[in-house]
């Protein structure tokens, strides 16, 4: 381009190239090679940059050292970038697409690119996202402060010591977007960080910039991401949400309609955890207790009239008037069509055995924590279905 009747050659995006040197500009890094999140924030982070949103490069981060997982680092940095397959039902509309998604300019390990990622940490990233499993928020007993050259061994450790690098070079706080289905993920976060960091004797001064600097979002996921491709995308339904709890200060990297900043997060939670995974659960439980086959699917299901006609009841005799004693029938309503139109998905090959499994931690969770929190509004609602379940499981 001419600047000043000169010719300057254009200083090209971190993601040119593949984004393998680092500069300053600003980066959002994410924890965990989850199918999830390819389909999830990595999707929608491409979407918002064709929409022309200047949306920063996405760099995944591998915690474990899992050999499966290792082999998509590699695809993560490949230019041509990866396939995320959209198939399903909307509001009665059939759809079905496959999006390249370039968001993600590369994929590197932690623990064998430690003095990497700290570079790139200190330098370049502005916001964190991470689906790190059930166990990513526990630290690790008795966990020393690493060295220079080798990370930590879990996933608040590395946290804590790539905001500590940050800090003590000067720069400004991250803003953290956790995806973990941890109920106030953010707040659990910040917390589990700061005790580490208390521990390990970092010091007053840098948990004051954690807790002034840094921002600690508490976010909900809700989407159903059925099978990986390989060597990375996904497969994936069209309904999807990330509902984001506002905070004063909070910049989001991008905008996208699926994301819904909200000042009641709970509402949503109590949405996804009490109708949709309760109806996972349930259907799971009638699986098991009439000895369908092995490999039946969600799908399978709903075209049983006894699996199908079983959830149905129980949606409109137990769930719904629940929700209607906390004064949200209206939203609990259309989230069940919703749902049951999720369930019906012609493409997704949802496997109820892998629903099945922690399937006694589930039924306490989605349906003992819904009879409790309806029973807590003070409206006596007779719920035999989900008593009757929750009496099994007692029992078992």
């Amino acid at each position: 381009m001419l600047r000043d009747g000169v010719r300057v050659r254009r200083r090209q995006p971190p993601w040119a190239g593949r984004g393998r040197k680092w500069g300053r500009e600003a980066v959002i890094l994410q924890f965990g090679t989850s199918r999830f999140l390819q389909a999830h924030v990595d999707l929608f982070a491409w979407q918002a940059r064709t929409s022309g949103q200047d949306v920063p490069p996405i760099v995944i981060a591998q915690v474990t050292d899992d050999e499966a997982r290792s082999r998509r680092l590699s695809a993560f940095a490949d230019p041509s970038g990866f396939s995320v397959i959209v198939r399903g039902v909307e509001k009665g509309r059939r759809i079905a697409s496959s999006i390249i998604v370039r968001s993600v300019v590369d994929g590197i390990s932690a623990r064998r690119d430690w003095r990497k990622l700290v570079a790139l940490f200190v330098s370049s990233v502005t916001h964190v996202v991470s689906n790190t499993g059930a166990t990513g928020f526990e630290s690790i007993e008795g966990e020393q402060p690493p060295n220079s050259v080798q990370p930590p061994t879990g996933f608040i450790g590395m946290i804590v010591q790539l905001l500590y690098n940050r800090w003590k070079a000067g720069r400004d706080g991250v803003t953290f977007l956790p995806c973990e289905l941890i109920r106030t993920n953010g707040a659990v976060l910040h917390h589990r960080v700061k005790a580490l960091s208390n521990q390990w004797g970092y010091g007053a001064a840098f948990e004051e910039w954690l807790d002034t600097e840094c921002r600690w979002v508490d976010t909900l996921v809700d989407r159903i991401v059925s099978e990986p491709l390989n060597p990375a995308g996904a497969i994936t339904e069209p309904y999807a949400l990330w509902a984001v709890s506002r905070q004063p200060g909070l910049v989001m990297p991008f905008n996208h309609p699926a994301i819904e900043l909200t000042d009641d997060l709970e509402h949503f939670e109590r949405l996804k955890l009490h109708i949709l995974n309760l109806g996972h659960t349930w259907l799971a439980a009638q699986w098991r207790r009439l000895g369908e086959p092995s490999a039946m699917t969600v799908l399978d299901a709903m075209s049983t009239p006894a699996l199908a006609d079983s959830l149905t009841a129980v949606y409109r005799d137990e769930v719904v008037p629940g929700f209607i004693a906390r004064g949200a029938g209206d939203a609990a309503h259309d989230y069940v069509e919703t749902t049951l139109e999720r369930f019906r998905n012609p493409f997704l090959a949802h496997r109820l055995a892998d629903i099945a499994t922690d399937h006694s931690t589930k039924i306490k969770t989605r349906i003992g924590g819904f009879v409790d929190w309806v029973e807590r509004s003070g409206t006596v609602l007779p719920m035999p279905k989900l008593q009757h379940l929750l009496q099994a499981r007692s029992a078992s």
